[in-house]
C-alpha cells in the first residue's frame, strides 16, 4: 500500500505541474470584484480568464501570466480613445473572442489595442478591433499567431490613423484569415523573418495593403489586397515568396499593385493583377521570378527600371493593359520567352501555339511616356498607332533585347499550386 500510495502522490504531482487543475476565474461588468486587473492579479499560469458579455472601462491593462483569455459573447474592452488597451509580455497566452475598441492615440507613441512584446507562443483568434490607432502591435517576439481576427478603423478627423497589423523585429510570425480595414497600413512588417501571411484580406486601407522592409524568408500566399492607397510595397527583402495573391484596383498617380524596392531572389508566382495603374512597378529588383501570373486591365501591367537585373518573366497573362511593359533605360532581363500578349499580330504556321516571330513588349509611345508625361493627350491618336507600328516592324528605339522569342498564341491557363 505505502509504494501504491507514492505513486498516487507522483502521479498528482505531475498532473498538478502541468496545469490539468488549472482554475477559471469568471470576470463580470460593473462588478468591482470581478475586474479584468483583479483577474490578473488573481490568476496563476496555466488559468483560464472567462470575460463575460459587456462592456469595460479599466483604462490600460498589463499581463504577464501565461493564461487563456477567453471572451463571451464578444465583451468590449475600451480604451476611452485615451489608452492603450492591453500589452501582452509573456509566454503562452491566448486570446479569443474578445473586442478591443477605442484605444488612444498619438503622434509620437505607438498606442495599440493590443501590443505583445518580448513574447513567444502567443495565439490571438477570433477577435475584433474597432477604431483602434494600431489594432495589433508586435515587438521582439516569436512563434505569434493572428487567426481570424477583424480589424477596422474608420477615418476619424483630427484624429492620426496607424496600421492594423504592425511588426517589428519578430520571427515565425503565423497571420492568417484576417480582415483589415480602414488603416493606415493593412500589415507592416520591418526585420520580419520567416513568416506566413495567408488568406488576409487588407482592403480600404489609406496607404498601403501590405508594406514590409528588411523582412527576409517570408511567404505571402492567398491573401486579396484591394482598393488601398498604393497597393503593395516589398522593400530592401530577400527571398520573399508571394503565391496566389490578388491586387486590385488600386488607383492613384503614384499607385500600384505591387512595388519591388530594392528586392533580391524572390518569386512572384500565380498572382492576378487587375484594374491597378501599375501592376507591378520593379527597381532595384535583381534575380525576381514572375511566373504564371494574370495581368489584366492595368495602365501598366509591369513597368521595370533598368536598375533590375536577371529577370525571369515567364508563362504569365498579359491582357486587356494600355501598356503591357515600360522600363527607364537599357534595360536586361534573363528572360521573358513563353508569356501570352493580347497584343501580340505574330503568326504561328505550324500551329504549335508558340508565334514564328518575336514580341517587343515595350512600345516606342511608352518610352516618350517615360520621359514626358504629359504626351499620354496623344494616347488612341492615329499618329501613336502609327508610330508604334512602324517601330514594331523596323525596330530602333525599343530595347532589342527586351523580347519574347516564344510568346504564345493562346491564353495560358493559371496554375493549381
Amino acid at each position: 500500500m505505502g509504494r501504491f500510495f507514492k505513486f498516487k502522490i507522483t502521479v498528482l504531482s505531475l498532473f498538478l505541474g502541468l496545469g490539468v487543475f488549472a482554475n477559471t476565474i469568471t470576470v463580470e461588468p460593473n462588478n468591482p470584484q470581478k475586474t479584468i486587473k483583479k483577474a490578473f492579479e488573481k490568476a496563476k499560469d496555466g488559468d483560464t480568464i472567462l470575460i463575460k458579455s459587456g462592456i469595460y472601462r479599466e483604462g490600460p491593462l498589463y499581463l504577464d501570466k501565461s493564461v487563456t483569455l477567453t471572451g463571451e459573447g464578444f465583451p468590449v474592452i475600451d480604451g476611452e480613445f485615451e489608452h492603450e488597451i492591453l500589452t501582452v509580455e509573456s509566454d503562452g497566452v491566448t486570446i479569443k473572442g474578445i473586442l478591443f475598441k477605442n484605444s488612444g492615440a498619438s503622434n509620437f507613441n505607438d498606442i495599440a489595442a493590443l501590443k505583445i512584446q518580448n513574447s513567444k507562443n502567443v495565439l490571438v483568434d477570433g477577435c475584433k478591433f474597432e477604431d483602434n490607432f494600431f489594432g495589433i502591435h508586435t515587438i521582439n517576439s516569436s512563434y505569434i499567431t493572428y487567426t481570424n481576427n477583424d480589424l477596422k478603423s474608420r477615418k476619424m478627423e483630427g484624429r492620426p490613423s496607424a496600421n492594423g497589423i504592425h511588426c517589428w523585429k519578430s520571427n515565425h510570425l503565423t497571420i492568417k484569415n484576417n480582415q483589415i480595414h480602414g488603416h493606415r497600413d493593412g500589415i507592416y512588417f520591418e526585420f520580419i523573418t520567416n513568416s506566413d501571411i495567408e488568406n488576409n484580406e487588407s482592403i480600404g486601407n489609406s496607404r498601403y495593403g501590405l508594406h514590409f522592409m528588411f523582412s527576409h524568408d517570408n511567404l505571402f500566399k492567398n491573401n486579396t489586397f484591394q482598393n488601398n492607397g498604393a497597393g503593395v510595397a516589398v522593400m530592401y527583402s530577400k527571398r520573399v515568396k508571394m503565391y496566389n495573391n490578388h491586387f486590385r484596383y488600386n488607383w492613384g498617380l503614384a499607385a500600384y499593385g505591387l512595388l519591388l524596392k530594392e528586392i533580391d531572389d524572390s518569386e512572384i508566382y500565380d498572382n492576378e493583377f487587375s484594374e491597378n495603374t501599375m501592376g507591378i512597378f520593379a527597381d532595384g529588383a535583381n534575380r525576381i521570378k514572375v511566373t504564371n501570373n494574370q495581368f489584366y486591365r492595368n495602365g501598366w501591367a509591369f513597368k521595370i527600371n533598368a536598375s533590375s537585373t536577371d529577370a525571369l518573366i515567364s508563362g504569365n497573362n498579359f491582357i486587356g493593359n494600355t501598356f503591357d511593359m515600360a522600363t527607364n533605360g537599357n534595360l536586361r532581363v534573363k528572360s521573358l520567352d513563353g508569356n501570352y500578349w493580347d497584343k501580340y499580330e505574330g503568326y504561328d504556321l505550324d500551329r504549335d501555339g508558340v508565334g514564328d516571330i518575336p514580341y517587343h513588349p515595350i512600345t516606342f509611345y511608352s518610352l516618350i511616356i517615360e520621359r514626358n508625361s504629359s504626351a499620354l493627350m496623344l494616347f488612341r491618336s492615329f499618329f501613336v498607332k502609327l508610330m508604334d507600328t512602324a517601330e514594331s516592324i523596323f525596330p530602333s528605339l525599343t530595347p532589342e533585347n527586351v523580347k519574347d522569342n516564344a510568346p504564345m498564341t493562346r491564353k495560358i491557363k493559371k496554375q493549381i499550386t
